[in-house]
């Protein structure tokens, strides 16, 4: 383990004063008093919801030698403590002379928007890999590097994680990085320094509204990480939505455009599509994809876009597409030996909802019915609550509305919260099961051969948060467990 001293430091950060020994050694960095161990500076930092400075002790307690911090600290015996104008600032600065600037040796594509970050990095991460390209992904469901596999905590590692997996990448051999950038990453400087050459824009819709004061801040967040790409990078972004060409706005990246509707560099067309996938074409190719919905195809041709902007060629990237199947927990079919047919999806926000049923919608076999298992989370935007209700009972033919994620809030307070938005005709086909488990097994007793069973807002998460409980559950599990075991109704 290597070994380093204040003194090194003390150059680079320009700090207002050190206490202690400027000779003081360190082996590692840390702002998390928690993963603090022997021997680590630990940085201070005012965040959005808690202040750093409020855990030094603790962090001291757990072995840290150095303390870099905005505010006066208490004298504690061998420790040195560097006191700064901006922690913020220094961790960003620690972090790049810590670690080497390994995005400086990758080449790294961030992803934002509300919905299909995940499933457009993916594409990407298996398209590369499928094309000799060694990857690394950073996403919401995992994070991997060429074949090795790494849960994944936050959509948007904290910085000082970010640099620490991007060196990781960079030493394993690693050439391409695709990663999510989410409203909270940017907002809390995550990615603050880092060196992009492509930035994508998906799309954008109400989300996160309990963090952004409205959505006037939550686009303006987004558009930031485009204000901060290099002029050799691109800024790819879709052209369809409203706030497409805003994301453009100032940016010194090479600007490209993407769209099924309207004019763009990168233009496509759905031909065909049913529950099996869909024939696609993007400017003038076709190709068939096992993935299926409008939505997908925007994905799908947001990934081709920026794998041309790398510089591969049509064929191969088609070719490529042609195989691949999307995110974990993404527009995921299960289907039983009888012929019943589920679909696992992420969908916890209004207009992902939306989209998946009205995809569903469209490929569903006549005279067949389409039921919904659906919640929301708890301590998180209320706004959309009776919204996603309302939105379920308009596109399904029945509708059970359960537990998401409940946290500390009461389960049925969010299904009252729902059931408020479903309009009054609407609510003869609206049950309510707080239990997941219960829900899904309900949703399967109700559907026949033909029918669509979506279980929605979980996607790829294998737990549940109840209180500050975090159980075990997964909604494809529970499906594979009562798929040819529970009779029709």
């Amino acid at each position: 383990m290597k070994t380093y001293s204040v003194a090194h430091i003390i150059p680079l950060l320009q700090p207002l004063s050190v206490k202690g020994d400027k000779d003081q050694a360190f082996t590692g960095i840390r702002d998390n008093s928690r993963q603090t161990e022997a021997g680590d500076l630990f940085v201070a930092v005012k965040g959005a919801l808690s202040d750093g400075h409020r855990y030094i002790g603790d962090a001291v307690k757990r072995g840290a030698s150095v303390v870099v911090a905005e505010q006066e600290v208490p004298d504690y015996p061998g420790i040195t403590v560097i006191r700064v104008k901006d922690s913020q600032l220094a961790r960003r600065q620690l972090a790049q002379w810590f670690y080497g600037r390994p995005d400086r040796e990758l080449h790294i594509t961030g992803i934002t928007g509300t919905n299909g970050k995940t499933t457009v990095a993916t594409l990407l991460f298996d398209l590369f890999e499928s094309l000799g390209y060694p990857s690394g992904l950073i996403s919401t469901v995992e994070i991997r590097m060429h074949d090795t596999y790494l849960p994944a905590s936050n959509t948007t590692p904290g910085i000082l994680e970010l640099y620490r997996l991007l060196r990781q990448m960079a030493d394993s051999g690693i050439e391409h990085v695709f990663m999510e950038i989410s409203s909270h990453g940017i907002d809390q400087g995550r990615i603050e320094g880092i060196r992009f050459g492509g930035g994508i824009f998906t799309n954008l819709s109400r989300d996160h509204l309990d963090y952004h004061k409205d959505m006037t801040e939550y686009r303006d967040t987004k558009k930031k990480f485009f204000d901060m790409l290099p002029e050799e990078a691109f800024a790819l972004t879709n052209a369809d939505d409203r706030n497409g060409l805003f994301m453009l706005q100032n940016t010194r990246a090479r600007k490209k455009t993407y769209a099924i509707l309207r004019p763009a560099d990168y233009k496509a067309s759905i031909l065909e599509q049913s529950i099996n996938g869909m024939l696609m074409s993007i400017n003038g190719r076709q190709f068939y994809t096992p993935m299926t919905g409008t939505y997908n195809a925007y994905n799908l041709t947001a990934a081709y876009g920026a794998a041309r902007e790398w510089g591969l060629e049509p064929e191969e990237i088609l070719t490529a597409l042609s195989r691949l199947r999307g995110a974990p927990g993404r527009m995921e079919r299960i289907t039983a030996h009888d012929g019943k047919t589920a679909i696992v999806d992420y969908a916890h926000t209004p207009d992902a909802l939306e989209n998946v049923l009205k995809t569903l919608r469209k490929i569903l076999p006549p005279g067949k019915r389409i039921v919904t298992v659906v919640g929301a989370g708890g301590n998180r935007d209320k706004g959309k609550r009776p919204v996603m209700g309302k939105t379920a009972a308009l596109l399904s033919d029945w509708v059970i509305l359960t537990s998401d994620n409940p946290r500390d809030e009461d389960p049925l307070q969010i299904l009252r919260d729902m059931t408020e938005g479903i309009p009054e005709d609407q609510q003869f086909k609206v049950i309510t099961i707080p239990d997941r488990e219960q829900a899904i097994k309900t949703g399967i007793m109700y559907i026949e051969p033909g029918d669509i069973l979506l279980v929605a807002g979980k996607g790829h998460e294998d737990y549940q948060i109840i209180g500050n409980e975090k159980r075990h559950f997964s909604d494809k599990e529970t499906i594979m467990k009562y798929f040819n075991s529970t009779p029709n109704r």
